[in-house]
């Protein structure tokens, strides 16, 4: 009976550790935590864009990789490339921006 328990709390510390290894993160492929945290985010910078005004939410793509939010797409002016980029660095949990907008 003892040898059965041993075996059984192997067997599950083993499938912990599996699972455990399976959510963490590496340098280029996020865990479960952070894709969440990063949709999170793409979320709230898609909703900042949106209540500004003077951009349009449509011609702008956001990406977020841990924290690091990339803006691609376009917009009519610089004023509007600069403010768009002003207004996602505001977000909370935004890391870095990186300004891949072109100007149409």
């Amino acid at each position: 009976m003892k040898q059965l328990n041993k075996y059984l709390s192997s067997i599950f510390l083993a499938v912990m550790l599996v699972t455990a290894v399976g959510c963490a993160s590496t340098s280029k492929q996020e865990g479960t935590g952070e894709y969440v945290d990063d949709s999170v985010i793409t979320t709230k910078v898609k909703a900042a864009i949106l209540n500004e005004p003077t951009l349009k939410v449509a011609e702008i793509n956001v990406e977020t990789f841990k924290g690091a939010v990339q803006l691609s797409g376009f917009v009519s002016s610089p004023t509007a490339m600069n403010k768009a980029v002003e207004v996602t660095r505001h977000v909370a949990g935004v890391k870095s921006v990186k300004n891949d907008m072109r100007i149409k």
